[in-house]
């Protein structure tokens, strides 16, 4: 390949932009479908909502084995595959007359896709391309879901006030196909599969000092981890929890929170605005929190992105008994600019425990436990509402449930694995 002015990696930083910008939201839009499909069937919340928690459970089962597929044949295939998949779902879906059209199309052809284009997909190689600034290069790429909420969310809500959450879908399936299959085929795994190296550097000659290591554990790194391997270690199993915890709050809060709005008094286009201003403030919150996690350390930020989510849970409840704007920009903060910064580390945390030649098989098994909460989030949080005929009992446990997330990433501990740039003066130098 010819030699760019700037390394390969900020092409494929930009692509997965663009990819998340779109991928992302257009499944995000369900959130905005939610209200007019109840309206039209009148099938309980949780029931619909169920469509979305469904789609998870089949995002949990393919993960794993969309690892395997990117270990083996890399990200086009992936990416590729997500498209077709995901852009389907979305003109199948106005077809739907059954809750289980619903399931079939949001939940298995959507979710599937989602998979694939979304935060699990892209962190399974995009880590490759940096160390230095693996933090920093993945926030930047992932802050394209705040773009795309800003721009695409209220722009779906206009199609629906307009001319219904049918053509609304239509229209994104087809922005999906057009826009994306033949963005993802300048995607590469790796940066040695190109002859670069990560972070662009140049290649060592022997007079050069050797670069200094950023292993902290050496008998750990030295391993070869296979998925049998890992799944017999403490640490895959409490980031496995983290990461459940992490999707749970995550998409219980999204799926919920423009209904729960419009229900205590605000308009479609005021609860429409607060989920996109959500990832739009998530912009430079990843891209900072991305950044200082290769200072400080990814434990910090994953704290950080749960206490987010608790706030949020929070401000909602309060917002049950005080239905003001300030609570409104209370919970889009905390949701957004700090419990957003977590997907600026998700591929970077497992990379640094389980790093090597079976890391998406492994990434791609901790990701089915965690979109299984993904699944349980959206579905309980619905089915405590139509038990209670509120939502605070669900808020709270997602408190609970967001510091439970922040403790086990920090059990996991992957900076007694490999240290990040910030922290690399700390390792220990050899007698």
């Amino acid at each position: 390949m010819q030699r760019l002015p700037f390394f390969y990696g900020w092409i494929v930083v930009a692509v997965t932009f663009v990819t998340m910008a779109i991928g992302v939201n257009a499944r995000t839009s369900f959130s905005l479908f939610f209200s007019p499909i109840i309206d039209e069937f009148g099938w309980e919340r949780g029931v619909t909502a169920g469509a979305f928690s469904f789609g998870f459970l089949v995002s949990a089962v393919l993960s794993p084995l969309m690892g395997k597929l990117m270990d083996r044949t890399g990200p086009r295939t992936v990416m590729e595959l997500g498209v077709v998949l995901m852009g389907g779902g979305l003109l199948l879906a106005p077809l739907t007359t059954q809750p289980w059209h619903l399931y079939i199309t949001i939940g298995v052809l959507v979710g599937a896709g989602s998979i694939c284009l979304g935060y699990s997909g892209q962190s399974l190689f995009l880590p490759n391309w940096f160390v230095r600034r693996r933090g920093l290069a993945v926030g930047l790429a992932f802050a394209g879901v705040g773009i795309g909420s800003i721009v695409i969310l209220p722009w779906v809500q206009l199609l629906i006030d307009r001319n219904g959450w049918r053509a609304a879908s239509w229209t994104m399936g087809i922005l999906v196909l057009v826009v994306l299959a033949p963005l993802n085929l300048l995607l590469r795994k790796r940066p040695e599969d190109i002859g670069l190296l990560p972070d662009g550097d140049e290649a060592p000659v022997a007079t050069d000092a050797a670069a200094p290591s950023n292993i902290v554990d050496p008998a750990w790194a030295a391993v070869d981890w296979t998925l049998s391997r890992a799944l017999r270690t403490a640490r895959f199993w409490w980031l496995a929890l983290g990461y459940f915890c992490g999707l749970y709050v995550w998409y219980a809060v999204q799926v919920h929170q423009t209904k729960y709005l419009r229900e205590i008094g605000f308009n479609s286009s005021t609860a429409a605005w607060a989920l996109g201003l959500v990832s739009l403030i998530g912009i430079p919150g990843q891209i900072a929190f991305g950044h200082l996690s290769d200072r400080i350390g990814r434990e910090w930020i994953w704290s950080i992105g749960s206490l987010g989510f608790a706030i949020s849970f929070a401000a909602l409840i309060a917002l049950q008994h005080a239905p003001t704007l300030a609570l409104v920009y209370v919970m889009v903060v905390a949701q957004g600019a700090l419990g957003y910064s977590s997907t600026s580390i998700m591929g970077a945390v497992v990379a640094e425990i389980f790093q090597g030649r079976h890391f998406g098989t492994i990434f791609g098994t901790v990701m089915f436990v965690a979109l299984a909460g993904g699944a349980a989030g959206p579905w309980v949080t619905g089915m405590l509402y139509d038990i209670y005929g509120d939502y605070t009992l669900a808020f709270a446990i997602g408190i609970a449930v967001s510091l439970l997330g922040a403790a086990s990433i920090w059990v996991a501990a992957p900076r007694k694995v490999r240290a990040v740039a910030g922290r690399m003066h700390r390792i220990a130098k050899p007698a």
